[in-house]
């Protein structure tokens, strides 16, 4: 009742007699509303203890794992200028296919003999250089024959040095028996003498004595005088000896200084020799860069030079291919404080860009179309964006990745961390803390033994 008037009339009329005030007690609406309000109530507190899992969002792009299966450029090693074209954009090319041919734009190569030309050159300066080599190696032998000479001449005059020693002893020899002799002749003329004057011996007999001592004494006199002269044939020897050393020595320095000579040329022709090697092989390998061939088996994507008769520079990119055969990767990067809550080979559920999906993030494998993948690299370096860079690869126990992600596509990540209830993810938000750290267990594989070989018995 609306109790408008200050006069109640609510104690006076009784209720019991009239049905319609038992039909406003009844509250069927609220108790309705009551009784829904406690099942959510009882549904929410029971749902608090429901299995959440806790992961990190990321965003990221498709890309190839190994850096050689990634969009790559074809670049030109030399200056030229593109005479044709083999291939379209969109063809599908083999490694070792030719992609574009371009001719000369330097006035240094335009020489169509440049290499014919070089190669005389080359075999010129090398035909020169043995040539030195070989007067080098006559000079060597010269310089041992003249060596040999100087040791037979020094030799032939020792030969001779001692031959006039002997010489000379056995004058010396003589010398000393012509002096007793001498000496003898000279004391039986005195006593022939004395025996002459007193008349004992005669005229003839004291000449003779005289003639014998004369005779004895020119032959003492003779052979001093040979000896005197072996002596100085002694001295002259041994002068020529020093003569015919010096004379050799002169011959060999001149020798080696001509064969030095000769080697120094020979060096320096075949330092020539190999420059020009140098430049030939520059130019045969700048011959084999006028084809810009494929290397690998891929796809012509684009073509960024182009026309007839267009220059390009050395570097410069003329067209990108794309591998046919690569596997893919999700390159994403996450932010340094959940840096320590990751390792290899962490789960990971993705989302890729243009792929219709229903994500619930506390419950990841409940999600639809999410792909399953692991963590494969962990940068140990932050990138200049601030953030860490990880590889996440397809999970080889999970649905294989579709066949229309392209490279470079995008995608997001769900990395998947620990297993908690709602009410503790709840209190964990509302507070600002991190997700709980964990490691994965791994298990070892069992050591698998060598089977039992059996003998069959005969």
């Amino acid at each position: 009742m609306l109790n408008l008037s200050e006069v109640s009339i609510q104690n006076r009329i009784d209720k019991d007699k009239y049905s319609i005030f038992k039909k406003l007690e009844e509250r069927s609406v609220s108790k309705v509303l009551l009784r829904l309000l406690s099942i959510v109530s009882v549904i929410a507190v029971l749902s608090l203890f429901l299995p959440w899992t806790q992961n990190i969002r990321s965003k990221g792009y498709v890309t190839t794992l190994n850096p050689y299966d990634r969009p790559q450029y074809i670049q030109s090693l030399i200056d030229g200028r593109i005479e044709n074209w083999f291939v379209q954009e969109g063809d599908i090319v083999q490694a070792g296919d030719t992609i574009i041919f371009i001719t000369e734009s330097k006035e240094d190569y335009l020489d169509p003999q440049l290499l014919e030309r070089t190669a005389s050159q080359v075999d010129a300066k090398t035909q020169s250089a043995d040539a030195y080599k070989q007067k080098a190696n006559n000079l060597q032998k010269q310089y041992q024959a003249a060596l040999q000479n100087r040791d037979i001449k020094v030799q032939q005059n020792d030969i001779k040095i001692q031959q006039v020693k002997i010489k000379l002893a056995s004058d010396s020899m003589d010398l000393e028996a012509a002096r007793i002799k001498l000496k003898n002749s000279t004391n039986q003329l005195k006593r022939i003498r004395e025996l002459y004057e007193k008349g004992i011996k005669s005229l003839t007999d004291y000449e003779t004595k005289t003639f014998e001592y004369q005779e004895s004494q020119a032959k003492v006199i003779s052979l001093e005088n040979k000896m005197l002269a072996n002596k100085n044939e002694i001295s002259n020897l041994k002068a020529n000896k020093n003569a015919i050393i010096n004379e050799y020595n002169e011959k060999l320095s001149k020798i080696q200084a001509d064969r030095m000579s000769s080697l120094s040329m020979q060096y320096t022709s075949e330092g020539e020799a190999n420059k020009l090697q140098s430049e030939y092989n520059k130019y045969e390998v700048r011959t084999g860069a006028y084809y810009l061939t494929s290397p690998i088996t891929g796809r012509i994507t684009k073509a960024i030079q182009t026309g007839i008769g267009e220059f390009i520079k050395s570097g410069e990119n003329i067209v990108s291919i794309i591998p046919l055969d690569y596997e893919l990767a999700v390159e994403m990067y996450v932010e340094p404080m959940d840096m320590p809550l990751l390792e290899k080979g962490q789960k990971v559920r993705l989302q890729f860009d243009g792929w219709p999906a229903i994500i619930f993030s506390g419950w990841p494998n409940s999600s639809y179309g999410t792909f399953g993948g692991e963590i494969w690299a962990i940068d140990n370096f932050i990138s200049e964006n601030g953030l860490y860079r990880i590889l996440v690869i397809e999970d080889p126990e999970e649905q294989t990745w579709p066949e229309e992600i392209m490279v470079g596509g995008g995608a997001n990540a769900l990395i998947l961390l620990k297993d908690v209830r709602l009410y503790y993810e709840l209190w964990r938000q509302l507070n600002g803390f991190p997700p709980d750290f964990y490691e994965i267990e791994k298990t070892e594989d069992p050591k698998l033994k060598a089977p039992i070989k059996r003998v069959k018995e005969l």
